[in-house]
């Protein structure tokens, strides 16, 4: 009977395994300090999910009257099927992640946060936001070589493990809920993962595709100063240019867009700093306990998802390539030239990434201040995975 009323006879190796993955991601964030707005609700939720008999969490009730106390990866059959969450976190879960609410509040909150100037006040650097993509791609087209040899990954499930290279971990939880909902868990834990670990996983690259001469090259700190004309229109143009471009990716821009416009308009003042501050973090801590909910361990600890894993840091390590490389392009005929490691700030972990450029260009030449040019490279990192996440809707859809 103690069995059966408390929770520790049902423990297996596999919820014991992910219940110590969930305390690892809180004590990183905590303890190092990474990401601990991501981390720390998404361990937190992975610890809730994987605990036995948590039927008041997530749990989920058939039409038969069975009970599961996780979330199953197949959530959008099982509701057709009859089913209904009973769980406070299966409830938000239904509503925030099966009606798209929010990553899409998030894409506010963070259109909200983001400064345009850099990348209005230099163009080019659309460019390297551009090649930053690579890694989308790359990890698009290993995925579907895996899934002819049979390890389960169609079209879906591709752009779904593609999109992680973009960094962008509320991109990567929306197309995954539209296209392949049953690797959520694997998806979004590896995004925000790696996010995370960017200034981990970014040095070694960067200082392995550049000389030392390369990391000195000297940028003067300060662009021109762009007009609030300029920022005005910039959002609005976006709107316009990408919805008639990709009208799939017109939900995640549209947000994104309307959020920046709020910051920069001079009338939004108070709507702007709601949605930079109060909303975005009470949906930042919605989103993370709800996707680390997702990692039960029935669902997480098979190949798939693993493999998923696994390819999220190969789609790390191929967006910083892209972009870096494309750097050492430009400077082909640049004059004068520009730092190669901004072009790693192309991938769209704002502002991790640009940061990672300014501490190595600060290491390499302490008279360099590259914060302000990386971070137009990773605001423009932001769109360009946007519109790949829009040219996997239509491709899919």
């Amino acid at each position: 009977m103690f069995g059966l009323e408390m929770g520790f006879g049902f423990l297996t190796w596999q919820r014991l395994i992910m219940l110590a993955i969930g305390g690892v991601f809180v004590y990183l964030g905590i303890a190092k300090k990474w990401e601990p707005l991501l981390l720390v609700p998404i361990g937190f939720g992975i610890m809730l999910v994987n605990i036995p008999l948590g039927y008041d969490v997530m749990g989920f009730q058939m039409p038969d009257g069975t009970y599961l106390d996780y979330l199953p990866p197949t959530w959008p059959q099982l509701i057709e099927q009859g089913g209904r969450p009973i769980g406070f976190l299966a409830r938000i879960f239904q509503y925030g992640f099966g009606w798209e609410l929010l990553p899409l509040f998030m894409f506010i909150g963070i259109g909200a946060m983001t400064d345009f100037s850099p990348l209005i006040a230099r163009p080019i650097y659309f460019l390297l936001g551009a090649a930053a993509q690579l890694g989308v791609y790359a990890a698009f087209f290993i995925a579907l070589g895996l899934g002819e040899l049979g390890l389960g990954f169609g079209l879906p499930e591709a752009c779904s493990i593609g999109i992680i290279g973009g960094a962008d971990g509320p991109t990567t939880v929306y197309l995954t809920t539209k296209l392949a909902p049953w690797l959520l868990g694997a998806t979004a834990i590896a995004a925000y993962t790696y996010m995370a670990m960017v200034p981990l996983i970014q040095p070694p690259i960067i200082k392995a595709l550049t000389t030392k001469e390369e990391r000195k090259i000297y940028m003067a700190p300060t662009l021109r100063q762009v007009s609030k004309a300029e920022q005005i229109i910039f959002p609005i143009m976006v709107v316009i240019i990408v919805g008639l471009l990709l009208p799939a990716a017109l939900p995640i821009i549209g947000c994104f867009m309307l959020g920046n416009l709020l910051r920069v308009s001079g009338v939004t003042d108070r709507l702007g700093l709601t949605m930079s501050g109060a909303f975005i973090d009470i949906a930042t801590v919605f989103l993370g306990v709800c996707v680390g909910a997702y990692v039960a361990a029935p669902a997480f600890l098979l190949p798939e998802p693993l493999t998923v894993f696994g390819l999220g840091i190969l789609a790390f390590a191929f967006a910083t390539m892209g972009g870096v490389l494309f750097a050492k392009l430009m400077n082909l005929f640049l004059r004068p030239k520009i730092n190669p490691m901004i072009g790693a700030a192309g991938v769209s972990a704002v502002p991790m990434a640009a940061r990672v450029a300014q501490r190595l260009g600060q290491e390499a030449n302490p008279r360099n201040f590259l914060l302000m040019h990386a971070m137009g490279p990773n605001a423009a990192g932001v769109m360009g995975t946007v519109a790949a996440a829009g040219v996997f809707l239509s491709l899919v859809g």
